[in-house]
């Protein structure tokens, strides 16, 4: 006879050799037969990058106010870059992701709620290696790297708990209604654009700023700046309320996603 606690040991046993297996295979399908490899993963922000700080620098002379974490506008755009294209990938990239995998959800009994996480944990091995390279570019031009860096793994599984929750309801929705890609992929733009990854807060116009408030990805944004790039502690009160908006989309997404989970294999 098998006892209840065994059941849940094997089980969580297989839930977690299943999503390592999916990690893997998402991470290594995404350069097969490219020669450059995941270092594509690192090229294509970097091309970004410098695309933004030729026009915003060079061009238009964006300044930073004094009390800035930095002058350094390559760092300041980097840092404050990373935690939005980790959020990005895994939001775009889930919203399709039911429908890439719909032979295994109608053949076999499969947990389709993993299928975003193994998205969340691919990207973040590409994260990581960023942030080794911020890392190094901060000792080559700064001469520093900041001990808070330590606090960043927590600000990474609050924004996995926020990309995730929101993941669930957009790749649910997307087996029902064929355009919530489309509409997702417009909705990050118009975020990506209310969040200050460019700018500071304070040059945002002061009629506005209730979007960068009300914003979970500024808080993550400038808590990489600061973890990074200062000695900053962080703010209780602005960690506490990044927790709230994270936690609550977590728990509400997985909601969401139990719910519509039941007509999967009928519509797929």
């Amino acid at each position: 006879m098998r006892l209840p606690g065994q059941f849940f040991l094997r089980n969580l046993i297989t839930q977690r050799t299943l999503l390592y297996q999916m990690v893997r295979r998402d991470f290594e399908s995404r350069f097969i037969g490219s020669v450059a490899g995941w270092l594509w993963g690192l090229i294509h922000p970097l091309v970004l990058l410098a695309s933004w700080t030729f026009v915003f620098q060079w061009c238009l002379k964006v300044p930073l106010p004094p009390g800035e974490v930095t002058q350094n506008y390559t760092m300041f755009l980097f840092c404050g870059y990373l935690p939005w294209l980790l959020f990005q990938e895994t939001l775009q990239r889930s919203s399709m992701c039911l429908l890439d995998h719909s032979n295994l959800i109608t053949k076999t009994v499969f947990p389709s709620e993993v299928i975003p996480i193994s998205i969340f944990l691919s990207a973040l091995l590409s994260h990581l290696m960023a942030l080794l390279m911020v890392i190094a570019a901060c000792l080559l031009w700064i001469g520093h790297v900041s001990g808070m860096i330590v606090l960043l793994p927590l600000y990474m599984l609050l924004t996995g708990l926020l990309a995730v929750g929101l993941s669930w309801i957009v790749s649910s929705l997307q087996v029902y209604l064929r355009d919530t890609a489309q509409v997702v992929s417009v909705a990050l733009t118009l975020w990506f654009w209310m969040t200050p990854i460019f700018i500071t807060e304070e040059q945002v116009p002061e009629r506005l700023r209730f979007l960068v408030h009300y914003n979970p990805m500024s808080y993550l944004v400038r808590a990489y700046r600061e973890r990074l790039l200062s000695y900053r502690l962080p703010s209780l009160e602005e960690l506490a309320l990044l927790a709230a908006y994270s936690l609550a989309a977590f728990l509400i997404g997985g909601l969401f996603f139990r719910h519509l989970k039941r007509g999967f294999a009928d519509v797929l």
